[in-house]
């Protein structure tokens, strides 16, 4: 895996971590790409598993359930990513997300744990459809923990994803219920920049109010 710093200019660099079952990191990923168009950004992608943050947690029942398959898709992505390069990892993501969060696929709800759905992902995205193995290859969990680690170290261990660096700062977040577009999602990232930077600053945060939109 290649040193995250030398993947694009310090001063343009936004690392993002995510893990492809997790709802508000799509919304997340979807501003980052509109902030991407409207300030001088490059964004950066790299797999973080909720699989791994939760495993030895004492979560709730329902919750371990919907993160039983949840290590498949984050092995997959590794997988590829080591055979093809970092540049899979986004088309990847889109045609994940496209699958579980738009047309509302849950992995949970397969009865394969979303084996098939993986193999479309490999498909839409011209991968080798070998690939599809390391869904359920624990070989993979230590690649799976060390990119995970690598995101989720500077940002403490009680908060998952979206988790963002940029230029040597680290924050979860922002947590958004729809995806600011244009000239907004600029307006938001100089917000989120600006406040993240402060060496001080800890939390800031209220309720969600309303479904998720991601539209």
């Amino acid at each position: 895996m290649a040193d995250i710093s030398s993947r694009t200019s310090e001063r343009n660099r936004a690392d993002l971590w995510f893990d492809p079952l997790c709802p508000f990191a799509w919304i997340t990923s979807r501003w980052m790409l509109e902030v991407e168009e409207v300030r001088d950004v490059e964004v950066v992608w790299h797999v973080m598993s909720l699989g791994y943050l939760n495993k030895d947690r004492d979560i709730p029942e329902a919750y371990r359930t919907m993160l039983a398959p949840a290590w498949g898709p984050v092995r997959v992505l590794l997988a590829a990513q080591e055979r093809y390069g970092d540049k899979v990892l986004l088309p990847m993501y889109n045609a994940f997300g496209q699958r579980i969060h738009l047309e509302g696929r849950k992995l949970h709800e397969q009865a394969d744990g979303g084996l098939a759905l993986i193999a479309e992902v490999l498909a839409e995205t011209g991968l080798d459809a070998d690939l599809v193995d390391a869904a359920t290859d624990p070989s993979w969990d230590e690649a799976v923990a060390r990119s995970h680690h690598e995101g989720m170290d500077a940002v403490g261990d009680d908060v998952g994803t979206p988790t963002i660096h940029v230029n040597g700062t680290a924050f979860f977040g922002p947590v958004l219920s729809k995806i600011p577009r244009g000239e907004e999602a600029g307006r938001l990232w100089d917000g989120c920049v600006a406040v993240a930077s402060f060496p001080y600053f800890y939390e800031l945060k209220r309720s969600r109010t309303g479904d998720l939109d991601f539209s």
